[in-house]
């Protein structure tokens, strides 16, 4: 039952431990941020500006966080891989494994996502703010020379857009690619678990379960990439 210094169960308890903590840092993660623009008023006040540096604090500890306890899960989930590999066939083993490395894989996408998000949103809002006090130059300065640095300004900005617009474009399709590799991840996964269940026909009702919650699971994930893109359609157009 062990390998090493590790047992079986001691590493699962240690996996299930990592998987609440970092399910609990990812909800604070996905918080961050939430809270009205500081853009909506003409100026921002000393507060709002120190609000903005203690969110970026929050996000960059939030985030490395997050990061050292997916690479804790990985190394514990390498060691499962080792023990169980010791054991003698089991296809309860191979499931239980084969579950704490999707859990890993769920975490480590909405990781990837939630932090696009608030990047995006991050560099949106500094882009809004600095329009927001060009303008606000531009109605206390009546110099023409002011005017052309505000175009020029502009222009700038525009490209900044396009160019955001284009990374956003490229991680769609990076993670189109990303689910089309997992597509076919969970393909072969089924067929082994088809030939498992046909050996033995008492997990038929795990089958059927697990089944059910992929086809669920493939709904939500093609909702969220459907209205996701349909988001990116909209901001492209504007």
């Amino acid at each position: 039952m062990t390998r090493g210094a590790y047992s079986w169960e001691d590493l699962r308890k240690q996996a299930r431990q990592l998987e609440n903590e970092i399910d609990a840092k990812l909800v604070s993660f996905s918080k961050l941020g939430l809270g009205s623009s500081p853009f909506n008023n003409s100026s921002k006040s000393n507060g709002e500006s120190a609000h903005l540096l203690g969110e970026n604090f929050a996000f960059e500890s939030v985030s490395s966080e997050i990061q050292q306890l997916l690479s804790k899960l990985t190394d514990i989930n390498s060691k499962m891989t080792e023990v169980s590999a010791s054991q003698a066939p089991s296809a309860a083993l191979q499931h239980t494994l084969q579950r704490h490395r999707d859990i890993l894989q769920d975490y480590t996408t909405e990781f990837q996502k939630t932090s696009s998000h608030l990047l995006s949103k991050k560099e949106r809002e500094d882009l809004l703010g600095s329009v927001r006090r060009d303008i606000d130059a531009y109605k206390n300065d009546s110099g023409r020379n002011r005017r052309t640095d505000l175009y020029l300004k502009e222009n700038e900005h525009l490209r900044s857009s396009e160019r955001m617009v284009d990374d956003q474009i490229n991680i769609a399709i990076e993670t189109k690619e990303h689910i089309a590799s997992q597509r076919g991840n969970l393909k072969r996964m089924q067929a082994r678990v088809n030939d498992l269940a046909s050996r033995f026909p008492v997990i038929n009702s795990v089958v059927q379960r697990i089944n059910f919650r992929k086809r669920r699971d493939a709904i939500i994930l093609g909702s969220v990439i459907g209205f996701g893109c349909i988001l990116l359609l909209l901001y492209s157009q504007r």
